[in-house]
């Protein structure tokens, strides 16, 4: 591949990251919900999720997953209601000041999970991945370096679009101290929590 060729792969996954989806959306209502630490591992599955739509693209696997319609399917009921699990204790958490700070932080293992099965049930991604990477990347001439090179700009692309919706929406979270703005921020982000659940689930891959 040449350098024109990663900078236009690199350009148009910018552009499709950027766009407010449901990983964006979900990764947001976790850095709300349980901090910045929690969405670093959340995006850390997103991005997982990503380089394994990547590799099944590179190496001739796209067949093979559009034959695979139920699983995708199965993977994203199971997103949705993992999402849906999600909002509901953030809800619950909100109702008390100790349950705010502490009730709704999720283990960086459950974050990463739950930014996997995002990523694996996002239509977005597959899409782009099993359609659109083939029209911007000749795959069939794509060497063990040349993967190699892709995933490291993918990682690099989604780390950087990704990160400041973490940080702001963490940074926006930690400044508001009052027990009754808290019990808000959980709640509205329960409400976008469980709108991206019912997205995942409604959606038709």
């Amino acid at each position: 591949m040449t350098v024109a060729g990663h900078l236009t792969y690199a350009l148009a996954l910018g552009v499709a990251a950027a766009v407010p989806g449901p990983g964006v959306v979900a990764l947001v209502a976790r850095a709300l919900g349980s901090g910045f630490r929690a969405a670093m591992a959340f995006m850390v599955g997103l991005i997982l999720g990503d380089l394994a739509f990547l590799a099944a693209a590179t190496f001739g696997l796209a067949l093979i997953a559009e034959t695979l319609g139920t699983v995708f399917t199965v993977v994203r009921v199971c997103a949705g209601l993992y999402l849906a699990y999600l909002a509901v204790r953030l809800w619950r958490s909100a109702g008390s000041a100790e349950g705010i700070e502490t009730g709704a932080a999720d283990s960086p293992r459950a974050s990463f999970v739950a930014g996997l099965t995002v990523t694996l049930a996002n239509p977005k991604t597959i899409v782009f991945y099993l359609a659109v990477l083939p029209t911007l990347v000749d795959l069939a001439g794509v060497s063990g370096g040349d993967f190699v090179r892709l995933v490291s700009v993918t990682t690099l692309v989604l780390v950087t679009v990704m990160t400041p919706y973490a940080a702001l929406a963490a940074r926006a979270r930690d400044s508001l101290k009052r027990p009754a703005f808290r019990i808000r921020l959980n709640r509205s982000a329960a409400a976008i929590m469980a709108g991206a659940a019912c997205w995942t689930i409604l959606r038709r891959a």
